[in-house]
């Protein structure tokens, strides 16, 4: 999420809180008594430069800032450390998930295949002492599953609820940071109530994986690898913590440049490393090859929800989905004609300009949508702030391209054939219409009273 005045600078909410953030941190670090020196200490000290604001200006308060700075390489590092030491009673599992927007990065930047990329980069990080690396598809499955489900619904109701529809995809922390801090419930009630893959894969990791290791939730330290820095943002959120525990469901996320940050200050190269299969969250498997959803830039929440609505409500089975570019390549529109009548009409909107225009006409009742899918990045998610950026901040545009290449080639594999995740819904979550389903998968949101709350905002 960037405003178009802080594109060439620091974060000015950063700025302020620097004074506030590294007492924090120090704080935090200072909880199990005087540091030793130690091989991560270089690594732990490195700045971390917010270069694209999380939040435009005063969106983010002076606690979430001191918060989201504690979300670094520092702390990863302090929970690495502490596990070196002799007292076990305070060793943490260190579990590392990552997103499937990253991998094409890595696989483009150092000229692999990404699932050559997947493998050193899960030997990399086994080699810094982490214990397990997942691959966060099968949280996208869910998140997919749950959000065709959730649609099918809202258009069934759609003649009695006033805000059924429009449905609006939520797995981007950036797009739901902007609805709720700065539109309204006119806007925030039409979100989909389905968690982000990101916050499932919290679920999955704390819940389901802890329970199979015999480990109480706050014995695992979780981080996420992730495209753009707003999934830090997410990670924050109150509704993403498990008080029982004390624990939030993803301790800390690293972006792909922070990672390669950490590669360059080891001074190790991605080719030097030795490969080692990813885990699977089931018993001592190991993944497989990496596969990924249909969509070429995003989890492909159009494209999945399109095709299953088409077949539910309309029994049409769609192959193929031919978009249509508006006003950009960033605003494309799809839809289903029926005996000569459009029935669905739905749409992606990439980028805040295009987001803003959207939500305008959604005020204005021009609104002829039946689902937007709404991602903040213009380019979508492997256009993340986090990764394929120059050095002034500025898009790495063929870097970018060869990412693109490396994404579409994955093999494609539709969420309703994994069968874990099937297994799960019975033998975890409690069949697929459970108050348990419904705890664990789904969110709400809702409009946060915010002083600059208004339209006027430029992006």
């Amino acid at each position: 999420m960037k405003c178009e005045n802080c594109t060439k600078k620091e974060c000015s909410k950063k700025q302020k809180n620097d004074d506030t953030q590294s007492t924090s941190v120090d704080a935090l670090s200072s909880n199990d008594g005087p540091e030793e020196k130690n091989e991560f200490d270089t690594l732990a000290n490195a700045k971390i430069f917010l270069s694209d604001c999380l939040a435009c200006d005063s969106c983010m308060t002076l606690e979430e800032g001191a918060r989201i700075f504690q979300q670094n390489q520092k702390e990863f590092f302090r929970i690495l450390n502490l596990n070196k030491k002799c007292d076990t009673s305070k060793h943490k599992v260190l579990a590392v998930s990552i997103c499937p927007q990253s991998l094409p990065y890595f696989a483009a930047k150092f000229n692999l295949s990404v699932n050559e990329a997947a493998k050193r980069l899960c030997g990399f990080l086994k080699s810094l002492g982490v214990h397990y690396v997942f691959d966060t598809t099968i949280a996208a499955d869910f998140s997919i599953l749950e959000s065709q489900r959730e649609f099918v619904q809202r258009y069934q109701r759609r003649n009695q609820e006033e805000h059924a529809l429009p449905m609006f995809a939520s797995a981007c922390p950036g797009w739901i940071r902007y609805a709720e801090r700065v539109l309204t419930n006119l806007v925030t009630s039409h979100i989909c109530t389905a968690k982000s893959p990101q916050q499932i894969m919290g679920s999955l990791v704390k819940g389901y994986f802890a329970r199979q290791q015999n480990l109480s939730p706050d014995k695992i330290f979780h981080v996420v690898v992730a495209p753009c820095y707003d999934k830090k943002l997410e990670a924050l959120r109150e509704d993403f913590y498990t008080a029982l525990y004390n624990s939030p469901e993803v301790d800390c996320v690293l972006t792909s440049g922070e990672i390669v940050q950490i590669m360059e200050q080891k001074n190790v190269s991605m080719k030097d490393v030795t490969e080692v299969a990813v885990d699977s969250l089931f018993d001592d498997l190991k993944e497989g090859d990496i596969v990924r959803h249909d969509g070429k830039r995003s989890d492909g929440y159009l494209e999945h929800i399109f095709k299953h609505a088409a077949k539910e409500l309309f029994g049409m089975d769609v192959q193929e989905i031919t978009y249509k570019a508006l006003k950009n390549k960033d605003f494309q529109e799809v839809t289903l004609e029926k005996d000569g009548e459009t029935v669905l009409r739905f749409a992606a909107a990439y980028g805040f300009r295009n987001i803003q225009n959207m939500v305008l006409k959604l005020k204005k009742g021009k609104f002829l949508y039946h689902f937007v899918e709404v991602l903040a990045c213009p380019g979508g998610c492997l256009n993340g702030k986090g990764q394929a950026q120059t050095e002034d901040g500025k898009p790495d545009r063929a870097l970018l391209a060869q990412m693109e290449e490396v994404y579409t080639a994955i093999p494609v594999r539709l969420p309703e054939t994994n069968l874990h995740v099937q297994k799960m819904y019975q033998d975890w979550l409690e069949g697929t219409d459970s108050k348990k389903v419904q705890d664990t998968l789904h969110t709400t949101y809702s409009a946060v009273n915010q002083s600059t709350s208004s339209l006027d905002i430029k992006w």
